[in-house]
């Protein structure tokens, strides 16, 4: 008999964490983090990590497991969260992953079987010596003639993934995508995936009033932290929230071009994670305003019990 999983997805500042705490209160649940930056520890404001006091009394899971230091790939992800989810049923409660880190969430949802080689560090070692002499745009060229689908998907300035996606090119001969659409479709999951879907202007105004609070709360002062420990190529330091204050803290750019572009770039990120979950989940979308939030998620509350009634 196949686990029960819900997920709770869609773009930043959408309100997935208050609906994931509130499911989980009313369906004895547990919550997964599908946030690929609050694994790291230290690393709160700009990922706007759950707090203790709306954590409540609910059990949260895969949140400052890392150190700002270390890496994290998907496969890793996808195997703590599956051992998680067979846990958390085992215990006879649900298990609820909440987040908009889509290409992980996906992979634990769909069983995705990933290579056994490690990645070959003389192969990125390689391909950054390209990317520092020529710049990332002949780089990002030669993925954009090879894997058009991951191209749009990854943004230029993801340097990490698009060396791991010719990466996977060059040592297979298949792309990315072909090995994705090898993956076997049915889950290994009884699911029900929800989506929090919100007007753009209105999800672009949230996002910028996000930000200043987020600087308001000591943003720049913990991204500074890190910065100096020397973590400055560190994978965490890459999420948005962090880089956009690096070329701040070096003099290239004033303090307000780094919340510009942070709000920017936030916003584009949004735009980018709806994009995905559209195209590559099957997600019960639900259309929210913060006038009507109650009542969407008093419909989503009666939808989920009879989903879960009939498994």
């Amino acid at each position: 008999m196949k686990d029960k999983v819900v997920a709770v997805v869609g773009p930043t500042a959408v309100g997935k964490t208050s609906l994931g705490i509130e499911l989980a209160t009313r369906f004895n649940g547990e919550i997964i983090s599908g946030d690929s930056m609050q694994i790291y520890r230290g690393m709160d404001i700009g990922t706007a990590k759950v707090t203790d006091d709306e954590k409540g009394e609910i059990p949260h899971h895969m949140i400052d497991i890392k150190t700002a230091d270390q890496t994290f790939s998907v496969a890793e992800f996808q195997e703590l969260v599956q051992q998680h989810i067979a846990d958390i049923n085992k215990r006879g409660k649900l298990p609820i992953i909440v987040g908009g880190t889509g290409l992980y969430i996906q992979a634990a949802l769909a069983d995705y079987h990933f290579p056994e080689q490690k990645r070959d560090m003389a192969y990125q070692m390689k391909i950054e010596a390209e990317i520092k002499e020529h710049g990332i745009e002949e780089v990002y060229h030669r993925l954009q003639t090879i894997d058009p689908v991951q191209a749009k998907n990854i943004h230029p300035n993801n340097v990490r993934r698009v060396i791991r996606a010719l990466e996977i090119y060059d040592r297979t001969g298949q792309t990315m995508t072909e090995r994705q659409a090898s993956q076997a479709e049915e889950s290994p999951y009884h699911t029900m995936i929800i989506g929090l879907a919100m007007e753009r202007s209105l999800l672009y105004e949230r996002i910028n009033h996000r930000v200043e609070i987020m600087l308001e709360a000591g943003l720049v002062a913990e991204v500074k932290f890190f910065y100096d420990q020397g973590l400055v190529n560190a994978q965490s330091m890459k999420a948005i929230g962090y880089k956009e204050f690096i070329p701040y803290f070096e003099g290239e750019y004033d303090f307000s071009r780094a919340v510009e572009l942070l709000k920017r770039n936030s916003r584009r990120y949004a735009k980018r994670q709806y994009t995905w979950f559209k195209n590559k989940l099957d997600v019960n979308w639900y259309s929210i305003t913060p006038e009507k939030k109650d009542q969407v998620f008093e419909k989503i509350y009666t939808d989920l019990a009879g989903i879960l009634k009939n498994i």
